[in-house]
């Protein structure tokens, strides 16, 4: 006799089954991209501080149940894209589901842990223009070609070149927390990319996030590979010897020049962060101290240049 499941073991079975089959929501961030959507009929939201609640309500009851979700950024221009390639009706709530499972496949995601949305939602626009960067990046690299001199592909000589430079920039740096920042101006925006480095004074390997990191060198990459000029800041914060709790940070800068980072002199780097846009000077920053940036050696030219 084949042995039968009770209603009640069925029920709970599918809550069990149910916790272990992820979600995904994409959501309409701003009041421009709600906006968009509300040309199609079955949109059925009228007001984007009250959608955002019913987001914010649907992704508690679903943590609420033990459901993991992730949440992506629903691109109204890339949604009608999408809709177009696949021959979907943008006006039908299939469609939106279809795209909103896609995105998470594809694009910028942050996942829910129960946090209000308002502090979600800056982190996942954030991580959306990580993403962006790094696949402007990833593309200008791909388009720097051989190396006229030695027929060598220049995106991997300038990738091993950016990773020497953020190397040695970590390692004369030293100790401290420290805020990296690099700038190329490739195209409109420039691109840009932030890493965050945390090195103790017991000379262990600096702490650093792998995502940030392989943004920092590809952008980095594209000024080498293409002999652009650019910048690199850092802001490095310290506790004051003798002066537990009160933390100094110190601001130095470099520039991008025939593939590597040059250091700026303390007046330089003064002037940029202490003069307005019409060149009026501003109050330095309390406890803030404006340095020379530190020398770099360059390795050998591999003469992957244009």
């Amino acid at each position: 006799m084949t042995p039968s499941i009770r209603p009640a073991q069925q029920t709970a079975a599918g809550r069990t089954l149910r916790r272990e089959v992820p979600s995904t929501a994409a959501v309409l961030a701003d009041e421009r991209d709600f906006a968009a959507m509300r040309r199609y009929r079955t949109f059925p939201f009228d007001d984007h501080h009250g959608y955002l609640q019913q987001m914010e309500a649907l992704l508690h009851t679903l943590a609420a149940q033990g459901v993991h979700t992730t949440l992506s950024l629903f691109d109204p221009t890339a949604y009608e894209k999408y809709c177009a390639e696949h021959s979907l009706d943008p006006d039908h709530p299939d469609s939106r589901t279809r795209y909103a499972a896609a995105v998470a496949c594809t694009g910028a995601t942050v996942p829910y842990e129960g946090q209000p949305l308002a502090q979600l939602l800056p982190l996942l626009r954030e991580e959306a223009a990580r993403q962006a960067s790094w696949e402007r990046a990833t593309a200008l690299l791909a388009r720097a070609g051989r190396c006229e001199e030695c027929g060598e592909d220049r995106a991997p000589a300038a990738l091993a070149r950016a990773t020497q430079t953020l190397r040695q920039l970590l390692e004369a740096l030293g100790a401290g927390t420290h805020h990296l920042v690099c700038s190329i101006p490739a195209g409109t925006p420039s691109l840009s990319a932030e890493l965050y480095a945390t090195a103790a004074p017991d000379d262990s390997p600096p702490q650093l996030t792998e995502s940030q990191t392989v943004l920092f060198c590809t952008v980095l990459a594209v000024g080498c590979a293409l002999r652009t000029p650019g910048a690199i800041v850092c802001r490095t914060t310290t506790e004051a010897a003798g002066t537990a709790g009160t933390a100094r940070i110190t601001v130095r800068g470099w520039r991008l020049k025939d593939a590597w980072p040059h250091a700026l002199g303390a007046a330089e780097i003064f002037n940029a962060y202490c003069t307005d846009d019409t060149g009026h000077p501003i109050p330095p920053e309390h406890r803030v101290d404006y340095a020379a940036g530190l020398p770099l050696t360059p390795p050998p030219d591999p003469h992957c240049h244009p």
